[in-house]
């Protein structure tokens, strides 16, 4: 059985949205049953939703007195069905494509807690503009992942300190530390309408400089901490000139000083770390798609996230960073697996582009389906 969580918080049309989708998913019981529980996060007024869809799927609604951000999808994991296995964690603004998912949830392996989706953005699925953007490899997206239920509910679920944004940063490491891993699937095809009703720019640079600037505090090494801190703060001061949201950035960075000497420290091992930044699978994928290849010579294009960590894997690798006219090989620039896979679809007729992951089949494209 599997459980769909749809936190939601004065969107009722976009919430009625997400329930059509899951609805026209069809029958469940290939996922021996399933349930919807929709957390309201204080809306005004109340939400409302029907007891259950026309495919059987049973809905319960929660509603909470306060708005408590990503927490409130912790208590909707406390009242999940003890029957159910995974907890299919949305927004109200996303739901799966189809069902294939579920067999692949079923084959995991025990030491899998969870599963990130191939996460499509649109207005609807014949009106697709690409993918989400974020997570990594070990970094799991919070509109469109999987989690073993007994293990998020034994974690504690997420902070609710985070409130939104880089919430999952923080419980994926606390998954990687407590000897589970996070996998990202290609079959899990979530579309995400990312409806950008009620989002405030100032607000969100706000919170991603402190919360991020929390994780790094919390997990980092000794020997990186204080340079992530910078590259991190960086990073979001660029981010916020470009969105003139450079009050909320000051904001941010206020509250963020305040507060990082309570952050409880559980520093990963260096082994962990490049798991969690994507550093270990880049290593392996560019071992695996340019070394056996006998390339030398890489150039990146399409840089996104984390693309220092694919560097460093190139130079533990041996292989020399160049110009594109004199490389031999492009690799793709993100550890983001969504806009990884959008550039080698861009770059698909190219046979000098590489992704930097391993891949053990190609991507799946909606418009394939």
């Amino acid at each position: 059985m599997i459980t769909y969580v749809v936190p939601t918080r004065n969107r009722p049309d976009v919430l009625r949205e997400t329930l059509r989708g899951i609805e026209a998913l069809g029958d469940h019981a290939k996922a021996g049953g399933a349930e919807i529980i929709v957390v309201d996060n204080a809306s005004d007024p109340a939400a409302r939703v029907p007891k259950a869809l026309s495919n059987g799927v049973t809905i319960d609604l929660v509603r909470r007195t306060q708005n408590e951000g990503a927490a409130a999808r912790n208590v909707a994991a406390l009242h999940a069905d003890p029957a159910s296995d995974w907890i299919v964690m949305l927004d109200d603004d996303s739901h799966p494509l189809d069902l294939n998912f579920v067999d692949s949830l079923r084959r995991q392996p025990r030491d899998v807690g969870a599963v990130s989706a191939d996460i499509f953005l649109g207005a609807s699925r014949d009106a697709i503009a690409g993918r989400e953007q974020g997570g990594l490899p070990e970094v799991f997206i919070g509109c469109g992942v999987a989690f073993r239920r007994s293990l998020f509910v034994a974690l504690g679920g997420y902070d609710h300190r985070f409130n939104y944004y880089a919430e999952e940063y923080d419980l994926a490491a606390r998954m990687l530390l407590a000897g589970y891993r996070v996998v990202f699937d290609p079959s899990f095809r979530v579309l995400h309408r990312k409806v950008t009703a009620g989002r405030d720019m100032n607000t969100i640079l706000g919170r991603l400089v402190r919360n991020n600037g929390w994780v790094m505090q919390r997990y980092a090494p000794e020997n990186v901490r204080r340079e992530q801190l910078r590259a991190m703060r960086r990073r979001y001061r660029a981010i916020a000139g470009k969105e003139n949201a450079i009050g909320g950035f000051g904001a941010g960075l206020r509250e963020l000083r305040a507060t990082l000497p309570e952050q409880e420290r559980t520093p990963m091992s260096e082994e962990l770390w490049r798991r969690f930044t994507g550093q270990a699978a880049a290593r392996e994928g560019l071992a695996w798609n340019l070394s056996l290849r006998g390339v030398r010579t890489a150039a990146l294009i399409a840089e996104g996230k984390n693309a220092t960590e694919i560097r460093a894997a190139m130079h533990e690798l041996g292989i020399a960073e160049t110009s594109e006219a004199r490389a031999e090989a492009l690799v793709v620039g993100t550890l983001s697996p969504g806009p990884m896979l959008d550039a080698l679809d861009q770059f698909a007729h190219n046979p000098r582009v590489f992704a930097p992951l391993k891949r053990e089949g190609t991507s799946t494209l909606l418009a394939a389906a």
